[in-house]
């Protein structure tokens, strides 16, 4: 199997890591970008003392100008494949919406993978080959109340991967986007305690009667799962898939 230079935003915990644990195996080198760079280096030094290929960069993808940078701080390490997985949560009812963290939603999840697609794919198109996976949510595809600011800028990975999609038809470059349900990390703890205050009900409510209860299979997606598609979306036998919405939700939008 071909080993690709692999970029994965907020690398060092949750999907990102558990995405970044499975490409190493498989024996991509990766580079874990983190806004806390000790973090990022910590899971750089774990996937390394497994036998894995790894780097640590310390990366706010809010930071344009250091966005921009990247190809040029790399160096001889060109990115083949790049994956948006950068995220923060904030649930507040829209009137109580601070409007410095909802621009800071937007910021993280749709702006910084706009920039960095935009810093990497000159690349990508000169070598004939990028992977571009954004790391999207089922909330790209439905709402839930209380998030607004974090179910806009899902919804908007949608349309920016469609048109990129459409403006790299003419190189072997693809751009999707998995939206999985709730995925079981320290992101969604937080809102399950969040959730809880909010609707004044408790944590166990919060899973089995807001989370789970529109999905058929009632069960949390693995990170095991993402980082399998992940691994397919990359690979050359998905060359033809791109502006694709990926959807791993236990059968919640076929209602």
């Amino acid at each position: 199997m071909t080993s690709y230079n692999v970029f994965i935003t907020g690398g060092a915990s949750g999907i990102g890591l558990g995405i970044a644990e499975a490409l190493a195996a498989e024996g991509h080198h990766i580079i874990i970008a983190d806004i806390n760079l000790s973090a990022a280096q910590a899971a750089a030094n774990s996937l390394s003392t497994r036998g894995g290929s790894a780097q640590a960069v310390e990366l706010d993808v809010c930071d344009a100008a250091k966005v921009a940078a990247l190809p040029r701080d790399l160096g001889a390490t060109q990115v083949d494949v790049l994956i948006n997985n950068a995220g923060i949560q904030h649930v507040s009812k829209l009137e109580d919406f601070p409007a410095e963290k909802w621009q800071q939603l937007i910021n993280i999840m749709l702006v910084g993978p706009a920039l960095l697609t935009q810093a990497f794919l000159p690349n990508m198109r000169q070598n004939n080959f990028g992977r571009i996976i954004n790391v999207g949510s089922i909330h790209s595809i439905v709402a839930s109340p209380y998030k607004s600011a974090y179910v806009a800028a899902k919804h908007g990975l949608l349309g920016f991967a469609k048109t990129v999609a459409l403006e790299t038809g003419d190189c072997d470059v693809t751009i999707n986007t998995l939206c999985p349900a709730y995925v079981k990390t320290p992101l969604v703890e937080k809102q399950i305690a969040a959730q809880a205050k909010e609707n004044q009900i408790s944590e166990e409510e919060v899973i089995n009667n807001i989370m789970l209860q529109p999905m058929p299979k009632k069960a949390f997606i693995s990170v095991e799962e993402l980082a399998a598609t992940a691994s397919f979306l990359i690979s050359k036998n998905a060359r033809n898939i791109t502006g694709q919405t990926i959807i791993l939700d236990g059968g919640w939008t076929v209602r």
